[in-house]
């Protein structure tokens, strides 16, 4: 799958060492599609239709949700990315699936969770259509 913005730019890719001890540091099996996407793009940010977002690097993903107290506030979410503003993207862990959900960093708390998108390329489909 080829990910691609509107606007903006995605980064090269994270080192395979980061991303294949990312899913042990966070204690977590991240989807695939995600992982791949690290393997192509470390990060990046940009417009997908009118939506701004924000990708994290990898080697981020852990000190981000720790000092965001993620786990505290939003137990089961691991953020990824975020739209620049009050909202952040991040992977339900509780639900095997692990859609992407939408949440607000001002009141983050599990149950404002709004899944948005089953997979990366959902998400940017969503964003596409976001008007």
């Amino acid at each position: 799958m080829r990910y691609s913005l509107t606007e903006g730019q995605l980064d090269p890719p994270a080192e395979a060492a980061v991303v294949d001890g990312l899913s042990s540091n966070l204690g977590v099996t991240l989807p695939t599609d995600y992982t791949n996407f690290l393997r192509e793009h470390n990060g990046g940010e940009g417009f997908v239709g009118d939506s701004y977002i924000i990708f994290f690097k990898a080697e981020e993903l852990a000190d981000f949700n720790r000092e965001y107290e993620v786990e505290k506030y939003a137990p089961g979410i691991l953020l990824f990315a975020s739209n620049g503003g009050g909202e952040a993207y991040g992977f339900d862990t509780h639900d095997v699936e692990m859609p992407i959900v939408r949440i607000s960093f001002i009141f983050m708390e599990r149950q404002s969770a709004e899944t948005i998108a089953r997979d990366l390329a959902d998400l940017f489909a969503t964003l596409e259509d976001l008007k």
